[in-house]
């Protein structure tokens, strides 16, 4: 038997419907293609995190207060206020830490320079917070440790900030009026861009005594950053900050102590559920290109009843018949998929590109990132649904009697 000679029939019957093969081929075509953009959403989704995690450093821990926690463990009561100043101190002296950093989110406040004016968020820092965050001085300098512990009214400002109330102007020693209190620019940071809702770049950072004796009237604080001595000691020392932090206060869970690789992975697992729902909406349009291939299939062998039992007659066998149908069905839903695939990255190029240009999901856009293995999984799951979708159409075709078959009109 020749195995490439039904390759050429089966196209050669394609051509000769053109119009019945394309709109058979068009469920092959608009399941891959969505599945297509799917992934690539979703690939281009897991991609961007992971980027935007690695910028910070995968081993940074997090420690933040979390009443929730409590009831999670199932603990009840709870006296806890939040994370305060002496345990940022107090976690500076743990063991396998190198750098720790603490932070207070002020909110929104109004920013004025001369006649220009804007709302941005506050934060109050250390003096090792640039280095937990993976921030970079433009021009001017950080605050010194003592600077933060004596509370001196000056502040870092991100690079949107700079723009809109200095324009071109050098603000480096400038005052500037923060909520009504003047203080003094010594520093501007890179542009870094925004991630994850966040934008650093529209952020006054002030020492963080001034943050809480000025503005917050408090010793509370919002977040304490740190750094492990390296990767292999993180869980060491997260373990070494949270029984910190138990004994400190009593054991009440009220307390998260993460990593960003944890983060990172417990985000991977919601996008990759939120991808298998979109990939099984998507697949249902495969189902249904599937079935219209068996109808077509079904017609195709009524139509060649005649050509069958021909063959038959002049010593074709049933495994003959069968191959010849399965690679008909197969190659209809082949040529579906790759015209799908090649519509699905288009699609995903075009989405990528507009949102770029638009701005509105940053400056990266939307990304597209379709993988190797997923090209391969389409291909070869588009021939596997031709083939099972014409496994029924071929048998039948396969099992005519020839002398009926030749009777046929």
């Amino acid at each position: 038997m020749n195995w490439i000679e039904p390759f050429w029939v089966a196209l050669d019957t394609l051509r000769t419907h053109k119009l019945r093969s394309f709109l058979t081929m068009l469920g092959i075509i608009f399941g891959v293609m969505a599945v297509v953009v799917m992934v690539a959403m979703i690939e281009g989704a897991r991609s961007n995190v992971v980027k935007e995690f690695e910028k910070l450093g995968s081993d940074m821990i997090i420690v933040a207060f979390d009443p929730s926690e409590r009831f999670k463990k199932g603990s009840q009561g709870g006296t806890v206020e939040g994370l305060k100043i002496d345990d940022w101190r107090a976690i500076q002296n743990l063991p396998l830490l190198r750098v720790v950093s603490a932070d207070r989110d002020l909110g929104q406040k109004e920013l004025v320079y001369r006649s220009e004016k804007m709302n941005s968020k506050i934060t109050g820092t250390d003096a090792n917070y640039l280095q937990t965050r993976a921030m970079e001085i433009e021009s001017g300098r950080y605050f010194t440790p003592n600077e933060v512990d004596e509370g001196v009214k000056i502040a870092v400002i991100g690079h949107e900030v700079r723009t809109k109330l200095f324009g071109k102007e050098d603000p480096i020693g400038k005052d500037l009026i923060v909520d009504g209190t003047m203080v003094r620019v010594i520093g501007t940071l890179v542009k870094k861009g925004q991630s994850f809702g966040e934008n650093p770049d529209a952020v006054v950072y002030i020492p963080l005594q001034a943050a809480l004796s000025r503005w917050a009237g408090d010793r509370s604080l919002s977040t304490i950053l740190a750094l492990p001595e390296n990767r292999e000691v993180t869980k060491q020392a997260m373990d070494g900050i949270w029984e910190y932090l138990m004994r400190r206060y009593n054991n009440q869970p009220d307390f998260r102590v993460d990593t960003l690789e944890s983060i990172v992975q417990a985000i991977g697992r919601v996008i990759t559920m939120f991808g298998l729902l979109l990939g099984g909406i998507a697949g249902l349009a495969l189902l249904v290109g599937g079935i219209g291939i068996m109808n077509i299939m079904l017609v195709s062998v009524t139509e060649r009843t005649r050509e069958i039992g021909l063959r038959k007659a002049v010593g074709a066998q049933k495994i003959h018949i069968l191959f010849q149908f399965l690679v008909e069905a197969a190659v209809l839903s082949i040529i579906g998929g790759m015209i799908g695939m090649g519509l699905g990255w288009c699609i995903g190029e075009s989405i990528e590109w507009l949102s770029k240009q638009s701005g509105a999901m940053g400056e990266d856009g939307i990304s597209f990132f379709f993988p190797v293995w997923a090209g391969i999984g389409a291909f070869l799951f588009s021939a596997t649904v031709g083939v099972v979708f014409g496994l029924y159409p071929a048998w039948r075709a396969a099992g005519l009697d020839p002398i009926e078959a030749l009777r046929h009109q």
